[in-house]
């Protein structure tokens, strides 16, 4: 079963988690993030559910803390704040999908089913939409006899973008996850590399990049 690392600090909910879940998972509990940092450093865990207002290392510290050391497992968001901004900074900070409380417990089975098999996408390193195939090993896109080479940042962009369809992505998360922290590159450049793909995969109707207004990108899959 997969691995899931639960960071929340009411005990109750830990309790009602741990019972609504631990017969399709394997769960470990922490009670705030520096437990959860310590836990996995430790050892392998497949996803992780972190609480965002939690003592000694909040859930916005634990995500950013875990995408700074090049940690890439899922991560879900389960929070009590609802707020625009405070969705924004999840997902700018590398959360991978953001649920509010109170907890709908089919609802959060659904979700993680589809983080874990997102994440098994990812490992493989190659993606398949229809007769498309995304190769991460050698930046390729192709469909029948035509393959095209990208360069590393737009195969990124796009990678991702086909990874989490209908997952919006801000400007500032991009710009984050695939140029890197420390980049000096501003969001310009997204929207610039954006430009560049859509013009190079016009040819493939398979899948299309959405602009989001005053916020980001999403990619979605076209259903012919």
């Amino acid at each position: 079963m997969a691995i899931i690392l639960i960071a929340e600090d009411e005990k109750n909910l830990q309790v009602l988690l741990d019972e609504r879940l631990k017969h399709y998972y394997t769960i470990i509990l922490a009670n705030d993030g520096i437990e959860a940092m310590d836990i996995l450093l430790s050892r392998h865990i497949d996803l992780l559910i972190a609480d965002v207002m939690m003592p000694k290392m909040d859930g916005f510290q634990l995500l950013n803390g875990i995408r700074q050391d090049g940690m890439k497992l899922p991560v879900l968001i389960l929070t009590a704040k609802q707020s625009f901004s405070d969705k924004q900074t999840g997902f700018t900070f590398g959360t991978d999908d953001y649920m509010t409380k109170p907890v709908n417990f089919d609802e959060l089975h659904w979700r993680i089913d589809a983080l874990l098999r997102r994440a098994n996408i990812a490992s493989q390193r190659i993606i398949r939409i229809g007769d498309v195939t995304l190769n991460e090993a050698n930046y390729t896109i192709s469909k029948n006899s035509m393959t095209i080479e990208l360069p590393p940042k737009e195969f990124d962009l796009i990678y991702k973008f086909l990874s989490y369809p209908g997952m919006i992505f801000t400007k500032a998360q991009l710009l984050n996850e695939i140029w890197g922290y420390d980049s000096e590159s501003s969001e310009d450049t997204v929207k610039t590399h954006v430009s560049r793909l859509r013009n190079k995969l016009v040819e493939f109707q398979e899948f299309q990049i959405v602009t989001i207004k005053g916020l980001g990108y999403k990619g979605i899959i076209i259903d012919n």
